[in-house]
């Protein structure tokens, strides 16, 4: 299994950029709940064992890495709400959370590896977009861990609010249990109005 390693990172530094940032997003596909964005600075010098793809990780490995991450790392996070997703669309709302994520590192970055193939607009760091970046770089792949596990453990949070939907498992994604609670329960308010199986249950003719 191919596992991401520093490349990136050391053809950055050697084009003379000193603090490089991944960048990765979460929850894009979910019905509901928010999108969740990541940026970390990696210690090249100290990186946590076993960094991957965060969908490829066991949740016990992923929450331990997040930890590691958090206390070996430069790490801020952020996301963009329910009602963003649903007023400028998802892929913008992703690319805010983004934005916002970067804009809280302190001190700033000043190269960014940024996961997929576009890089958010609003960006004025120099920044690279890396498709499936978090196979690929160290940095994204940190970003990517540590977005999963905050959003994961806020849609348990929203789960305990909101039971039935099944969060605690699926994580807002459009699982056959929370389809069918999205029929019998009706829609949250964090459920994405602008997300086609929700906004079918509110406006059925």
């Amino acid at each position: 299994m191919e596992q991401p390693d520093n490349s990136l990172e050391i053809a950055a530094h050697a084009k003379g950029y000193v603090r490089i940032a991944g960048v990765d997003e979460v929850g894009r596909g979910p019905l509901a709940g928010p999108v969740t964005a990541a940026a970390v600075v990696l210690d090249m010098a100290d990186l946590p064992e076993g960094l991957n793809d965060s969908k490829k990780l066991s949740p016990k490995k992923r929450a331990a890495l997040a930890k590691e991450i958090w206390d070996r790392a430069e790490v801020s996070l952020a996301e963009a709400s329910v009602e963003e997703i649903d007023s400028i669309n998802i892929l913008r709302a992703s690319h805010l959370a983004m934005e916002r994520a970067v804009a809280a590192l302190d001190p700033p970055p000043d190269y960014l590896l940024i996961d997929g193939n576009l890089i958010p607009r609003d960006l004025t760091i120099k920044a690279e977009a890396v498709v499936k970046g978090d196979g690929k770089s160290v940095s994204i792949a940190a970003a990517s861990i540590v977005a999963k596990e905050a959003r994961d453990n806020l849609m348990v949070d929203l789960a305990q609010q909101f039971p039935g939907y099944g969060w605690e498992k699926n994580a807002g994604y459009p699982s056959k249990q929370h389809r069918e609670a999205l029929v019998e329960l009706g829609v949250t308010p964090h459920h994405r109005r602008s997300f086609k199986p929700v906004h079918k249950i509110l406006y059925q003719e």
